[in-house]
Formats: C-alpha cells, structure tokens, sequence
C-alpha cells in the first residue's frame, strides 16, 4: 500500500504546478504525481497552451518563482498582434492591432516540453513523488475516510490518499467518471502542427514605414493572429527553434473537414492566408507534427468538492485558446486546491469554502466565455474587432487580474463587499458582446494600411503596469471600483462608435445596463479613431 496525503493524476504543466505550489504552502505534505508519459518529452511537445497571458505568466514567474527558468529558457512574448488578412498576402496593406514596444507586465511563449521537463525536474528536488509511464485503471472515491488509486506501471499499485486531484488533461478521468461535462454551446474547432525552423513575420514585408511603425524588427515575438471571418491563425514562435500554427474557427463558418489534415490545412491556408501558405509549403519539409480537435471547448459541474477531491485544467474545463486562457485557469484553480487542502489540513471544515471557491471559479468561466460564444463571426471586422480586444483587454486586466495579482481569490469578505460593482461588470460585459456581434454583422468594414498602437493609449498602458502594484485592501476595493467605472466608460464609447457606424442598431440592452449602473462621464476617449 503506498500512501499520500495528496495524489495528482496527471504530471503536465496542471499536475506539477499544483505540486509545486502545494509543497510551498505545505512543506510536510506527502504528495505523488501520476504521469502516464515517459519523460522526459521531446521538445515542441506537441500541446495546446504554449502562449501565457498576465495571470498565467505572474503565475509562473512570481507565485512559483520560475522566473529565471523563463528568462533563460522561454521568449518573452511581445504581446497579442492582429492582422486582418482574409486573403490577403500585403500584410503591411491592412489594419494590424498591436504594441509598438513592450507593455510593462510580462507575458510568455512557452516550449511546453522544455517547461514541463524543468518542472519535473524541481518536483523530484522538492522531494515529491513523480511516476511516469504509469496509467490510472480505477479511482474509487471514498465519502470518509481516503480515496483509492490503482495505478499500473511495470507493475500494479494501490495508491491511498486524502486528496485527489484530476489533472489528466482532455481526458478528464473524473470529469467522465462522474458525468461532470457540460455543453457549453461554444462550437468551434482547431487544427496546428510545427514547423522546425522560424517564421519570420518580420519579413513579409520590405516596406520601411511598416518596419518603423512597430520596435526592433520584433513581430514575429508576438502571438501574431491572423484573422477573418469566423477564424483566426495563430503563430506562435518557441525557444527550441520551432514555431507553432494553429487554425481555429467556429464550425459552421469553416468545418473542420476542410482543415483536418495537413495538405487540407494547407490547402484551406491558401485560399485565407495566402503568404503563410506559401511559406508553410516552402518549408513543408520541417514539419514536425499535426493534429486536429472537434469541439474543443467544454463546461463542468463540479471542480472542487468538500469530498476532498478537485479538478483543475482541462481535466474539468476548456474555453478555447484565443487570448490564451488556459494557463490562466490553471493558475486559478490550483490557487483555490492550495487554499482547500491548506485549510482541511488545518482541521477546519471546507464545507463553505469549497462551494464558494467553485462558484467563484465558475462565474469566472461564465464571464470569460462570454468573449468567444458566437463572436468568431466578427473576428474579420477591422473596426468591431479592435473595439472588442480593447474591452476584452480591459475587463481582464481591469478586474480578474486584479484578483489574481492582488492575492484576492479567496478572500469572500471582498468579494462580497464588491457584490454590486462585479455584478454589473459582468452584465455589460455580456451586453457589450452583443453589441459588438450585431455592429459586425450590420456593416461592411473599412481594412486601411495602418496600426491600432495599444501602447499609444495612456490608459490601456497604465491599466498594465499598475497589475504590479501592492494595495491593502481599501486600496484594492477602490482599485476595482475605480476600473468598473473605466468600463462603464469605454462601453458607453463602444455604443456611440457602433451607433455611428450603423444608426438603426439594437443597443437598447446595453443602454439599459449602463444606466442601472451610472458613473461619471469619460474626461477623453478610450478607443482609437475609427478608420477615414
């Protein structure tokens, strides 16, 4: 019998962060890990989540101290960037959304492979228990007393443990154990492979005014997005050399079927993104790999439970990888595991906090799905588009990151203090996504050579530097309030911009949401001009 106070089926990057942060929360807590890979992985390991945005990255730099790892090892990311080249190939000819230079908090493109090597290597030096090649048969759960694992390697165990904790991926061995997954009606589908060898962005043009409109020649540093109606691209470079391209789309727009393989992908490229197809087939002898996902996006029912068991990353739940959420989820979910083991080791109940924590957490993927669920239509529109990465950038940072960097999760006294004003950001973020998805759908957009330069905007930029501030807690409630009013005012733009752009558009939601929660007018505007 081998017995733990903590067992962690799965040892990727939701696995091995957790035990991470676990050990360093509970220096005395026996934990094992259950990978059924044999490491360690190749590099450009072939998995989703290879771009970190603000939580994800502060997650791993700070909350786990990797940040030396991720200097050394990763690439800094230089932010998200947007180009609206439905069949187009004179990339310097469209609109591009994006930083002219580095905004002051850290993202990251990940090698996954090269990261969750490194963190297999600081679980086994932590004194954790790390089994590889080792497969999960059973995990019988127990009302009282402690749940039972039989795992089989080489051989066959019974693992014996207090906790468990699903982190086995897609496959999600509780989640479909207990019939926790839910149709979250996000239906959208995506295909990637690598390429070993760079895709330089920077040189697809030559034109010099393109190369001085953005800092050092460093695009191809960017999670570079490729959009047009109903899809978008992705291009993500790695530090091992590869580089990563992704093809999501909502399904009805672009069926998998004509994306599920590579000459398809190519194929599919040509006709959408004709220079990258021209590349991809010039360097068709570097690929290193290809895979196709239906519907990847789902809900679930229970994450954590007071049964002392929990879910985190995709084995309970998946949004979809545009703006990266992933590593996001993960960072968030483990924060909240740590919380419960921490506060049941201490004899206390966890009855409470184990619903709030789970209401909390899932109110959260409400908020955040809300951003793709029937918004893919727009994702060609070269002015809803930008108006919507603003907002989505704002309510992100403006308020989740704020929980997150500000050490707030779980802290329910604040939460519930701030009940009226995350309500409502909550409901004109959903009226907002309306509006965007009905000014998309009502006009033809304008696509002019020219950069929407999110550093160029005073407020976006402070409103990331100011992620790294440390506020007591008065100071944090006038944070959020103070940011709640920001996007009552950047909303209350959006509408004005939509209903000039298409005078007869339904708004009547979102001016109704707006003025169920007044706040003072905006001193200057908050987007950019729209397009002459």
């Amino acid at each position: 019998m081998n017995r733990s106070d903590v067992v962690i089926v799965g040892g990727g990057l939701a696995g091995l962060t957790l035990a991470l942060q676990l050990r360093a929360r509970l220096p005395a807590l026996s934990i094992t890990v259950v990978e059924r890979n044999r490491l360690p992985l190749p590099e450009a390991a072939h998995k989703v989540g290879e771009s970190t945005v603000e939580i994800g990255a502060h997650y791993l730099d700070t909350v786990l101290g990797l940040d030396a790892h991720l200097r050394e090892r990763q690439l800094r990311k230089f932010g998200f960037r947007f180009f609206f080249s439905d069949r187009r190939d004179d990339i310097d000819a469209v609109t591009e959304l994006g930083a002219s230079h580095y905004l002051h908090t850290p993202g990251y493109q990940l090698d996954r492979g090269i990261l969750e090597n490194f963190l297999c290597e600081q679980v086994r030096a932590q004194g954790i228990r790390l089994m590889t090649g080792a497969t999960v048969r059973e995990i019988a759960l127990a009302d009282s007393g402690p749940h039972r694992v039989r795992v089989v390697d080489d051989t066959e165990h019974e693992l014996v443990a207090d906790w468990v904790v699903d982190a086995s991926g897609r496959a999600g061995l509780l989640r479909q154990q207990l019939d926790l997954k839910v149709d979250n009606g996000h239906y959208a589908n995506a295909a990637w492979f690598r390429l070993a060898t760079r895709v330089q962005i920077d040189d697809w043009s030559g034109d010099a005014d393109w190369h001085a409109r953005c800092f050092a020649r460093e695009r191809w540093l960017s999670t570079n997005h490729l959009v047009g109606p109903g899809y978008w691209v992705w291009l993500i470079p790695l530090s091992s050399g590869s580089h990563s391209i992704g093809i999501v789309a909502d399904e009805t727009l672009h069926p998998l079927r004509t994306y599920n393989s590579f000459e398809r992908a190519l194929a599919w490229l040509r006709t959408h993104q004709p220079k990258l197809a021209g590349i991809v087939e010039r360097e068709r002898g570097q690929l290193q790999d290809f895979i196709a996902l239906r519907r990847f996006s789902y809900g679930c029912k229970r994450v954590f439970s007071a049964r002392r068991w929990a879910l985190t990353g995709e084995a309970g739940l998946f949004l979809d990888p545009f703006y990266s959420p992933g590593t996001d989820f993960i960072a968030i979910s483990n924060t909240y595991i740590t919380e419960l083991v921490a506060r049941e080791r201490a004899g206390d109940s966890i009855e409470m906090h184990a619903h709030i924590f789970e209401q909390i957490y899932l109110s959260f993927y409400e908020s955040t799905l809300a951003l793709y669920r029937d918004q893919y239509a727009m994702f060609g529109h070269a002015e809803a588009m930008p108006a919507k990465v603003i907002w989505d950038y704002a309510y992100y940072w403006g308020i989740l990151c704020q929980f997150f960097f500000q050490h707030r999760l779980t802290d329910i006294g604040s939460l519930s203090r701030l009940k009226k004003e995350l309500g409502a950001a909550q409901v004109i973020n959903l009226r907002v996504q309306e509006l965007l998805r009905a000014w998309a759908a009502s006009q033809q957009p304008a696509n002019p050579a020219r950069m929407l330069d999110q550093a160029a905007l005073p407020w976006f930029a402070e409103l990331n530097r100011s992620l790294g501030d440390r506020l007591d807690e008065a100071g944090f409630l006038d944070r959020i309030r103070r940011n709640t009013a920001l996007l009552h005012d950047l909303a209350a733009e959006i509408l004005a911009r939509a209903r000039a752009a298409v005078p007869n558009i339904d708004a009547g939601a979102l001016q109704q949401a707006l003025a169920d929660f007044a706040a003072p007018p905006a001193s200057a505007s908050l987007l950019f001009r729209p397009a002459a």
